[in-house]
């Protein structure tokens, strides 16, 4: 594939638009220079490095975690961030760098997404100096990688009825509880655990050495095959009071973290559309069906106009979402809106290139069902199309119906 710069130009018809089919409404020309330079690049680490292995990972349930070494000398990990060694990108990089890396694959931005988002991000916001100084520097290195554990067994939609739980014992803590579905949980160095203690859900640092901690992968799993998933366990684990992040206290801290990782789904969304509409372009171009090639009838282009149109539609709302986020004033409940359409934008539209696909639709030399799959971990994790349906319906009626 083509940077996004040429990508899907020039099909053969000549009487075909030269519009870019996987950028209908030239989204592009709304970006900086500097901007498209980090998508550009990105996209050329894709084409490069992660599309030759993408698949062959999926297949064998194997993290490419050699390519870890790659994004953090792209400034990947912790882009967003200020200081200490991470690059200071606007949210706008931030999201076209989700998009291109959920283009190869949803697990490998789920890596990217955890690792900034979920992990540093709490760190750099709510962490002490010293914390900031010792695991900062070395995650946007990539020599040292992190998880984040709020989802629990019981069910993850509900992080108020937290059963993970930390007592103070003098000058340590002692933790006690399960986290379950943890991406990067069994690779990590450190992991971000919230749990409850007397004065409500607080933070803590838990490296991965420490007695009572166990981080057993999760295996056979359909989806997100190419990326570490993880239970959490902890059986008296004893932390020290340094630990704690101290800057945040209550939900407001894991669901400040949910706020910026939704925001970078709904790029990456984009991006997963992106390839099966393209892989489809190409596919009912040359299959010959009835004497004719399929993209000639009017149900493949109608099937394939509607896909533009919805990947269009996700565009020009993560757009717009991460100008508002450069600006300071994006509000969890528009993340909410285009996690919810994007992300199902994304599934549908590659359930339907699975179809046109026919036959050839299942096998691993066509990308729709390795997406597909993995759009079925993305539309739940950071919260359900249900969650994000009443977070809008709150906000238009001001009643809580969760």
């Amino acid at each position: 594939m083509a940077t996004p710069a040429n990508q899907a130009g020039q099909r053969q018809d000549a009487a075909v638009s030269t519009l870019n089919p996987l950028d209908f409404y030239d989204v592009r020309s709304e970006l900086s220079e500097d901007e498209q330079m980090v998508q550009d690049s990105i996209a050329r680490f894709v084409d490069a490095k992660v599309l030759p292995v993408i698949q062959e990972c999926f297949e064998e349930h194997r993290f490419p975690r050699h390519l870890v070494a790659d994004m953090a000398e792209l400034g990947v990990l912790g882009c967003s961030l200020e200081g200490y060694g991470c690059a200071g990108l606007n949210a706008i990089c931030y999201g076209l760098i989700c998009q291109e890396l959920e283009r190869g694959d949803a697990g490998l931005r789920s890596f990217a997404s955890v690792q900034s988002s979920l992990v540093m991000y709490p760190i750099h916001s709510y962490g002490s100096e010293e914390q900031k100084q010792r695991w900062l520097p070395a995650m946007a290195r990539g020599e040292a990688i992190g998880c984040f554990g709020l989802t629990e067994p019981h069910g993850g939609s509900d992080p108020s009825n937290m059963k993970t739980h930390a007592k103070r014992d003098g000058d340590d803590w002692i933790i006690n509880g399960a986290k379950m579905w943890i991406t990067n949980g069994s690779i990590a160095d450190v992991a971000v655990v919230w749990a409850m203690t007397d004065e409500g859900v607080r933070g803590f640092l838990v490296e991965k050495a420490t007695p009572g901690f166990d981080a057993p992968e999760i295996k056979r799993k359909f989806s997100l095959r190419a990326s570490i998933t993880s239970s959490l366990f902890f059986d008296n684990v004893r932390v020290p009071a340094e630990n704690m992040l101290p800057g945040v206290k209550g939900l407001k801290g894991p669901l400040s973290c949910l706020t910026q990782a939704r925001y970078g789904i709904t790029w990456g969304a984009i991006g997963a559309a992106q390839a099966c509409l393209e892989q489809v372009l190409a596919y009912t171009e040359d299959r010959v069906m009835f004497g004719r090639p399929l993209n000639h009838t009017q149900t493949i282009q109608r099937r394939m106009a509607d896909m533009a149109r919805r990947i269009t539609t996700a565009q020009l709302l993560s757009l717009r979402l991460g100008q508002m986020k450069d600006a300071g004033t994006m509000q969890p409940a528009q993340v909410s809106m285009a996690k919810w359409n994007n992300v199902r934008m994304a599934i549908d539209i590659a359930r339907d290139a699975r179809d046109i696909l026919g036959g050839a639709g299942i096998s691993a030399e066509y990308v729709p069902i390795r997406h597909a799959l993995n759009l079925e971990s993305v539309i739940t994790y950071e919260g359900t199309e249900t969650v994000h349906e009443l977070v809008i319906g709150k906000e238009l009626t001001g009643v809580n119906a969760f």
